[in-house]
Parts: C-alpha cells; structure tokens; sequence
C-alpha cells in the first residue's frame, strides 16, 4: 500500500510540474495554480507516507 501511495505522490508531483510549464506557455494563470497547488499536494502525501513508514 505504501509503495502505491509514493508512486501516486510521484505522479502528482510530475503531473503539477507539467501543468505549471503548460500553463506557462499557454499564459494561463489559473493552468499555473493548479499546477502548483498539485504539486504540493503530492510533495506533502509523499512526506506523510514516508514519515508513516519510519514509524
């Protein structure tokens, strides 16, 4: 379950970097916001996972 949960995080992060690059060329504020706000999200569910493991 662990593995699947820092995979998921892994793609958020990749996904929001892609989305705030995109959103950058599409002049898209909002594409950029998004972007971010997934990639943090993915950067906290990989620090929770981890810090769930070490426990």
């Amino acid at each position: 379950m662990n593995k699947s949960r820092i995979a998921y995080s892994v793609l958020a992060i990749l996904f929001g970097a892609f989305m705030f690059v995109y959103g950058e060329f599409d002049d898209s504020p909002g594409g950029q916001l998004l972007g971010l706000l997934i990639a943090i999200i993915g950067i906290v569910g990989a620090v929770k996972s981890k810090k769930k493991k070490s426990d």
